[in-house]
């Protein structure tokens, strides 16, 4: 078994380094020879190159949104979360697991006016809904802001494997090669667009699946059985923090995180197919039945996860301890899944592993700047600064665009502490959900008034973050942004605190938009009251209910 001397520069794990190289050099030429997969005649059109010509079947797509929500920080934070609380990691099962159902009918609907429409972007459905160019603005802003410090998240979980590799020897030191990588990436997405993911998707999925089914029965076996596991887990998490001098956790569910819990998976679940990225994988695919297909098959993801989301026991159970941050003196929890499979795993399987979390990593971050670049080009540079642009124009816009959101992305590493990135995407994740009213419930209904909308969407923004600033953090010693873990004591509605002295903790993003979605109502009501014109809707007599074809996407009637 390997040991944790740390000492940087002393030598690597060279076979490790090995297989990482090649399985990355693997997916790299896939990345380029992804521009002439299922190629049109020119990728100079935002269809072609931004949503791969709305053309990707069931596999395809399954991979596509696959690799796109599970990312190389899930399969590093999940476990990391229950590494260090117990059960409280969990929420991410139940999250997956009510998200299909809840995003089933919503998924075909953005698909089938988006289609018929040629909207690339959920701005651009709110456009065409409302006719209100501001509105629109909002939230191509708010999807830009939430998913860059995401595409930083990739980073963190490939940066992790990078440190983690060959630990005896010290791992990978320095940012050159994460940057390296990002530059690599930013070459073949930039030729090849959404089709350099959606091809090596393949590739990262197997692997995963690989990984994981390997290390949820070997691990457990040499470290004697699952009974041992939990055993050793219970009594380790019932442990004081130094920080708190509370339990570090439980791995059952107390009567203070019950409720942040259930909150957390639902905001979660309602959030996640908010998210540009998300919607870029649904508006690529061909057809309706291959967004039912994958609705019905994407849970599958969400047994991987449970699976995944134990390897934070058995990093208990097994001794692991996370690499310590140089920079800031705090243990990078992060490293938790690397480490554990640099000292239990043979070398050469080790390697494999770390592979499987980079690509993860490369994956998501790809689609997601696909994404951003997308609500820039359609929504800002097309609406405010170029009206008369030409699909070729576009298409050229987007690709820069993509470029400037991955290297911003890096510069949150290079610049930034990267706890401080974890902390902007948790925000992210708050933001994202106060668009639901303006994107997902007017799929089904235009009572909203576009005034109400944006009056929602401030005031759930500004609550939102008010109250993760409000959270610290002990065990980083940070006094705001420290987590999503809100005792309900600490809510005050203009100095009253209608729950003063409770301990029982809550989701903020789920409470923004509880207030998001009472004020859009009152100013609904009073602008409804008032005949207060709310603009023109282009979406009027599309088909929500074709099927995929295009001549099947005709006007009929107003729905």
């Amino acid at each position: 078994m390997k040991t944790l001397a740390l000492a940087p520069g002393s030598g690597l794990e060279w076979t490790q380094l090995s297989i990482f190289i090649v399985l990355f050099l693997v997916i790299t030429v896939l990345g380029f020879l992804a521009a002439r997969w299922k190629a049109a005649a020119s990728l100079d059109h935002l269809d072609e190159w931004g949503l791969g010509g709305r053309k990707f079947g069931a596999w395809i797509t399954w991979f596509l949104v696959g690799g796109d929500l599970y990312t190389a920080y899930t399969f590093v934070a999940v476990p990391a979360l229950v590494f260090g609380a117990g059960a409280l990691g969990f929420y991410a099962l139940p999250y997956t697991v009510i998200l299909y159902p809840i995003v089933f009918l919503p998924a075909l609907r953005m698909w089938s006016v988006s289609r018929s429409r040629g909207y690339v972007t959920p701005a651009d459905f709110v456009r065409g809904r409302y006719g209100s160019p501001t509105l629109a603005l909002l939230i191509a802003l708010t999807g830009i802001v939430a998913t860059m410090p995401y595409i930083a998240l990739q980073l963190v979980g490939l940066e992790a494997v990078l440190r983690t590799m060959g630990l005896n020897g010290g791992g990978i030191v320095g940012h050159l090669p994460l940057l390296v990588a990002f530059i690599i990436l930013a070459l073949y997405t930039y030729q090849s667009g959404l089709r350099a993911p959606a091809l090596i998707a393949f590739v990262k999925d197997g692997l995963i699946y690989v990984v994981i089914l390997v290390a949820v029965f070997y691990l457990p076996a040499k470290l004697g059985g699952w009974s041992h596991i939990f055993d050793v887990s219970a009594q380790n998490l019932a442990q004081p923090s130094p920080s708190t001098g509370k339990p570090k956790g439980s791995i059952v569910l107390t009567a203070t995180n019950q409720l942040q819990y259930v909150t957390l998976a639902l905001g979660s679940a309602l959030a996640l197919f908010l998210y540009p990225h998300s919607v870029t994988g649904v508006l690529a695919s061909r057809g309706r039945k291959v967004i039912k297909r994958n609705m019905m098959a994407l849970p599958a993801y969400s047994f991987l996860l449970g699976l995944l989301a134990l390897l934070g026991y058995v990093a208990i159970a097994g001794g692991v301890k996370p690499i310590t941050n140089a920079a800031t003196g705090n243990a990078d929890s992060n490293t938790i899944v690397p480490v554990l499979f640099d000292l239990k795993f043979p070398s050469w399987f080790a390697g494999i592993a770390f592979a499987a979390i980079g690509i993860g990593a490369l994956v998501p971050a790809a689609i997601m700047s696909i994404a951003a670049a997308n609500l820039w080009t359609r929504n800002i540079y097309k609406e405010y600064l170029r009206r008369d642009a030409t699909p070729r124009q576009e298409a050229k816009q987007a690709k820069i665009a993509s470029l400037v959101v991955k290297f911003g992305a890096v510069a949150f590493i290079l610049f930034i502490d990267p706890q401080f990135s974890i902390d902007l995407q948790l925000i992210g994740g708050v933001l994202i959900l106060q668009t639901l009213p303006a994107v997902a419930i007017a799929l089904y209904t235009r009572w909203f008034h576009r005034i109400g909308l944006i009056a929602g969407w401030v005031v759930g923004m500004a609550w939102g973050v008010y109250m993760l600033y409000t959270i610290p953090n002990p065990a980083t010693k940070h006094l705001h942004f420290g987590g999503s873990a809100l005792p309900v004591g600490n809510l005050s509605l203009f100095g009253w605190h209608p729950f003063a002295g409770s301990t029982v903790q809550i989701y903020p993003g789920f409470v923004a938009l509880v207030a998001n979605l009472v004020v859009a109502v009152i100013v609904t009501v009073i602008a409804r009251a008032f005949k207060v014109f709310n603009g023109l809707d282009e979406t009027e007599g599309t088909d929500y209910h074709a099927d995929e074809h295009d001549k099947d996407l005709r006007p009929i009637g107003v729905h």
